[in-house]
């Protein structure tokens, strides 16, 4: 077992929480796209229908808040079962080397097992070589063969626009089915 402590976020972390995502952003250089503010992550962390969650690594001297992993349940048509998507996965750089990141990626890990998840996927980008070489050490099994397709602003607007009118359509996230697409 690996020895940091771990422990699921509560509502009291979302500053927290917010403040390790833009430091990530920063990391990833990509700070202006990380635009979140706490009301919405208390919302989809805690609100009436969670639509992630997230783990808090802390330090085991100071109790501080060091990472943190933010997660959410995907479905496999192929496997026929759940599996987890991992969103971010931080840990300060003054705690890094320590075994926060490994404490996390193994909780998140066991969580899969309880929950007979049988995929745990997620992205790193691809010139962060000191990730990716953690992630392999662990061994993580990279898809070099898959791309991540992205659509948002006006090129989802202007599709959306195209959509035919559809014949008994999911009822709407906001009235109570969290899995449904946003």
């Amino acid at each position: 077992m690996i020895g940091r402590m771990i422990r699921s976020a509560t509502v009291n972390d979302v500053p927290e929480i917010r403040a390790m995502i833009r430091e990530l952003a920063a990391y990833e250089r990509a700070v202006e796209q990380a635009r979140a503010t706490e009301e919405q992550l208390r919302e989809a962390l805690f609100g009436e229908h969670p639509a992630a969650y997230a783990l808090i690594a802390e330090d085991d001297g100071t109790g501080e808040a060091v990472g943190y992993a933010l997660w959410f349940p995907r479905f496999s048509t192929w496997t026929g079962t759940r599996g987890m998507h991992l969103e971010d996965l931080y840990v300060r750089p003054r705690a890094r080397g320590a075994g926060h990141g490994k404490a996390l990626l193994a909780a998140l890990a066991a969580t899969c097992r309880s929950n007979g998840y049988d995929r745990f996927e997620w992205w790193v980008l691809a010139w962060n070589t000191p990730t990716i070489d953690f992630y392999k050490s662990l061994g993580v099994e990279l898809l070099e063969e898959w791309k991540v397709c992205r659509l948002s602003g006006a090129p989802l607007s202007e599709l959306a626009a195209q959509a035919p009118d559809v014949v008994n359509p999911a009822p709407d996230v906001q009235e109570g089915h969290p899995c449904e697409p946003l």
